[in-house]
């Protein structure tokens, strides 16, 4: 769960807004593909709930997500095709946010994009030293998934209010 904190700790109140009255919700059964390894991304997706696996060409399943992962960050970032292939394991729910929506969205308010890029930029860097670590290199410990840094934990709380009024409001809970 820890990408939606990253995302929604630097968001404002309005951009979460924003995002849910945009976003499509859909619930996806068992075997549904969200990205395909290679094929140009049509959304960023938000998982609300349910489990995804995420399997790669040659290797097999690499990860499997659930409540709170974002999927399609990288291909939104650097417009390259997705690495991996996002298959749905459990039952789903998903907020899908169109990609030439957000991106006019971001081409459109500095401060929304600023708040944005930022987010990702944290979680893929985090990301990355971590990956750096796993195989050996530098001497810092590895970051689990579960763990949240430091910095974050002060607005943890924010970010967890905001997923959960997103989550309330999309399935009327």
């Amino acid at each position: 769960m820890r990408k939606v904190f990253y995302i929604l700790t630097r968001l404002n109140d309005e951009d979460v807004d924003w995002l849910a009255a945009v976003g499509q919700r859909q619930r996806l059964d068992v075997g549904s593909v969200l990205i395909r390894q290679g094929r140009a991304i049509e959304a960023l997706i938000f998982v609300l709930d349910g489990q995804v696996s995420v399997t790669v060409d040659g290797v097999g399943e690499v990860a499997r997500l659930g409540s709170g992962e974002i999927l399609g960050e990288m291909s939104l970032v650097d417009e390259s095709p997705p690495s991996a292939t996002v298959t749905v394991v459990q039952p789903t729910q998903i907020l899908a946010i169109d990609k030439q929506r957000l991106v006019a969205r971001l081409d459109g308010d500095a401060a929304f994009a600023a708040r944005f890029y930022r987010a990702i930029a944290t979680f893929l860097s985090i990301r990355m030293r971590n990956t750096v670590q796993r195989f050996g290199y530098g001497n810092a410990p590895v970051t689990t998934e579960e763990e949240l840094d430091i910095a974050l934990l002060d607005t943890v709380h924010i970010a967890g209010a905001r997923f959960d009024r997103m989550i309330k409001e999309l399935l009327g809970a």
